[in-house]
């Protein structure tokens, strides 16, 4: 029996010239909405990926996400988030993407057929069995990313997935699949769309929740931040001035900037 890819199934809308952009809105935004719940279904699957990650980068390893394409870009997306959100070193989260830099933000199409790049652009970062290597592909199918996995269960790297359609090829080289299935795109086979949405959703509760496990957030908040802009820095100085109970905004900010973070700041006023 042949694979079948919902991601590719006709959309359930027919001619989309004819409609109103109200009416385009409204649609788009029904099917969007049916995408939190089926994350919801696959919440057991992520919360195992995630232990894996921790485990792992507790001795020491990194986290890579790989795809092609739209997956690709949200995986740099979410990787290149944690230093500046999470104050982690560059490197710690790595986002890598079929067809290089270039693909970041050009499409380079052919080259998520290539069945040796994959591994070869992870072997550039040294990779090796203390890392989790998280392939991502919405139709579950794409050679770069399967190739890849398949080559870091042969060194006994942890491997996870994250794709859109049952069954999907891409889960048996996981040792962590995750399959969000949200149906038919409103424009068919767009799976930047919905599917494109989900995989933002599951990333976001990856990276968010590894951090917190890894002790990068207290309370709700994001204490561990680089100051790397006028709106962080005030963000941490009133963090400061909560947490601290200072009255004074220019004393907390002072604080603030001279031990560079949060976090080393309330340690250094408790002290």
């Amino acid at each position: 029996m042949a694979f079948e890819k919902i991601t590719e199934s006709t959309s359930a809308y027919r001619h989309l010239e004819k409609m109103s952009v109200l009416e385009l809105l409204q649609n788009i935004n029904k099917e969007d909405a049916a995408v939190p719940a089926a994350v919801a279904k696959v919440v057991p699957q992520i919360e195992a990926l995630i232990h894996a990650v921790v485990d792992k980068m507790l001795m020491g390893g990194r986290l890579f996400y790989i795809g092609a394409g739209t997956s690709g870009r949200l995986g740099i997306l979410d990787a290149s988030e944690c230093p500046p959100t999470y104050g982690v070193p560059q490197g710690l989260v790595v986002g890598i993407i079929a067809g290089g830099y270039k693909a970041i933000t050009e499409a380079v199409e052919s080259a998520e057929d290539d069945t040796e790049q994959g591994w070869a652009d992870l072997q550039q970062h040294k990779i090796n069995s203390n890392d989790v290597v998280v392939g991502i592909a919405a139709s579950g199918t794409t050679p770069y990313v399967i190739s890849a996995l398949e080559k870091c269960r042969e060194n006994n790297i942890v491997t996870g997935s994250i794709s859109c359609n049952p069954d999907a090829p891409i889960s048996q080289a996981a040792d962590f699949a995750i399959e969000v299935v949200v149906g038919p795109e409103f424009v068919t086979g767009s799976t930047r769309m919905k599917s494109g949405t989900a995989q933002k959703l599951v990333l976001n509760m990856i990276s968010t929740s590894v951090m917190i496990q890894l002790g990068r957030v207290e309370d709700n908040k994001m204490v561990n931040m680089q100051l790397t802009n006028e709106k962080i820095v005030d963000r941490g100085v009133r963090m400061l001035m909560e947490k601290l109970g200072l009255q004074e905004y220019e004393t907390a900010k002072e604080l603030l900037l001279e031990k560079g973070s949060v976090k080393k700041a309330i340690e250094s006023f408790r002290s």
